[in-house]
């Protein structure tokens, strides 16, 4: 896929909406509307994420981020983002993988948006490590976005994890989700 003109912009959503069979798409029309191809998007990465191979993943991701509205590109690489750490076997592939996407996130125009899916790599690197048995810090804690410490809180089934939000985590929510998850578990729970 190529970056160009109004022809090439085109031919790539043609492309990337074609390479994940979504046939019933206008291009023309998600050529002319965010709002077309915002959910088109969507169903991309749906297909993408859904894929056993990984080959695609970053011309995908590169033809997606050079649409003209980005906050439109930027919630579409997210949820890609999202939905690849939830299918990973642990945080040495998601590393892997998101270190292959970091040159094509760097070309954002807008710095809070290359930040935004940054933080968002690096909170799920921190939930994958603590998933697989990392005992973390209230250092490490405290680099997690309130995001991901609230999913933390009201998904994890580690004693280590709840007791650490429940004195160090980052709001009095977040806190007291962790402890009241924590009482109620019980000895013996996992």
């Amino acid at each position: 896929m190529t970056i160009g003109g109004p022809l090439t912009w085109r031919s790539d959503v043609a492309e990337l909406l074609a390479g994940a069979g979504v046939i019933d798409v206008d291009v023309d029309d998600a050529v002319a509307d965010e709002h077309v191809r915002s959910p088109a998007y969507r169903r991309v990465v749906s297909v993408t994420a859904a894929s056993r191979s990984r080959d695609r993943d970053r011309e995908v991701v590169a033809t997606i981020l050079r649409d003209p509205v980005e906050m439109v590109s930027k919630t579409a690489v997210v949820e890609l983002v999202d939905r690849i750490a939830m299918k990973v076997t642990g945080p040495a592939e998601f590393r892997r993988w998101s270190a292959g996407l970091l040159p094509e996130i760097g070309r954002l125009r807008a710095e809070g948006y290359r930040d935004f899916i940054r933080r968002r790599m690096d909170d799920w690197l921190f939930y994958l490590s603590v998933k697989d048995g990392h005992v973390s810090t209230p250092a490490e804690l405290a680099k997690v976005t309130d995001w991901m410490q609230r999913v933390l809180a009201t998904e994890s089934t580690s004693p280590a994890v709840l007791a650490l939000l429940a004195e160090s985590g980052s709001t009095k929510k977040i806190q007291n989700i962790a402890k009241d998850r924590a009482g109620s578990r019980g000895p013996g729970m996992r």
